[in-house]
């Protein structure tokens, strides 16, 4: 019965955007001092996964409950400036992704194409960021799926393509570097082709943090009036003093709600549990496009300057209407 949930999700997050900062920073050094194009486009993924992560921690409009006047005002700031932040992101990545292409075209087309690179400090850097790279990917991914098996799923499969940007600049350097050492000239363009292959990847990073914010993202937030009908249904189920805040999103035509309930602070943690898992029942029940729900039951606190019957004695306990 406590909000040690929120904090948890900012710091996955944030630890998701300074590891993936971090490799951007040493991919792309490291690139450049090596003279690897296809590092470089690797480190300008990872940095576009770290723009994504930081543009998703803007709010998007969402229905909450009990909110000041400053808050509200607050909240529809962050949403005027959620788009034009990822929008400017977007165009960074994309005017990024495109120079890192015609560098490697003008490599595939050159005489040759490595000089002056240092392929196995590259490789090095390539082989401990993968790593670095699957670490981060192991702690996010085992959180998500504590909390929300959609969201790890979805989380999965953007690795994936991580994972295969990686390997394919891993390979690019492996190749370059074996022609270098074994006199086979063809092999010194595998390091281009791969900048040009990962350049693609971070183009279409890119591309599509620009439709997910002009045509709105994959998840879908549903309209206030739709999740209103969930508030008031879960404001029948006995127990249910307030709703804190609620969040429905749709997904491939499926819902999932999150919702926070305040709940009698003199009642135990298993009754507030099953005051939860009754209101996720007639959500689940009452509407067939739910298909997940996840409900937080805390104390209600009706904040100064009126008490909390838990701070009252016995006898003094009145129900606050």
């Amino acid at each position: 019965m406590t909000r040690e949930r929120i904090p948890a999700a900012q710091a996955a997050t944030w630890s998701g955007i300074a590891g993936n900062m971090t490799l951007a920073v040493i991919k792309a050094g490291v690139g450049y001092m090596a003279n690897s194009k296809s590092l470089l486009a690797d480190g300008l993924y990872s940095a576009s996964e770290a723009a994504s992560s930081l543009a998703g921690l803007f709010p998007s409009k969402s229905v909450q409950d009990r909110n000041t006047v400053r808050r509200e005002k607050a909240r529809e700031h962050s949403r005027m400036a959620r788009p034009g932040i990822t929008v400017l992101l977007s165009v960074l990545i994309l005017m990024g992704g495109l120079q890192i292409a015609i560098s490697a075209l003008t490599g595939l087309t050159g005489d040759e194409p490595g000089e002056s690179a240092k392929y196995d400090h590259a490789l090095i850097a390539a082989f401990a960021a993968l790593a670095v790279r699957e670490a981060i990917f192991q702690f996010q991914y085992r959180y998500y799926r504590r909390r929300n098996q959609s969201q790890a799923l979805s989380y999965a499969q953007e690795h994936r393509r991580a994972l295969y940007c990686s390997l394919t600049v891993l390979v690019g350097i492996a190749g370059s570097m074996a022609g270098e050492t074994m006199g086979i000239h063809v092999l010194l363009y595998m390091d281009p082709a791969a900048a040009l292959i990962a350049s693609c990847f971070v183009l279409h990073k890119g591309y599509r943090m620009i439709v997910d914010t002009v045509y709105g993202s994959l998840v879908q937030e549903l309209e206030q009036e739709e999740a209103m009908d969930f508030k008031e249904t879960v404001q029948r189920v006995y127990g249910v003093i307030t709703i804190e805040h609620l969040t429905a999103r749709e997904q491939e035509h499926a819902v999932t709600v999150e919702l926070v309930i305040s709940v009698n602070p003199r009642i135990s943690v298993l009754e507030a549990q099953e005051i939860a898992n009754r209101a996720k029942t007639l959500l689940l029940t009452r509407f067939s496009h739910v298909k997940e729900v996840q409900i937080q039951a805390i104390p209600y606190d009706p904040g100064y300057p009126y008490k909390s019957n838990h701070e009252l004695p016995d006898h003094e306990a009145t129900l606050i209407q």
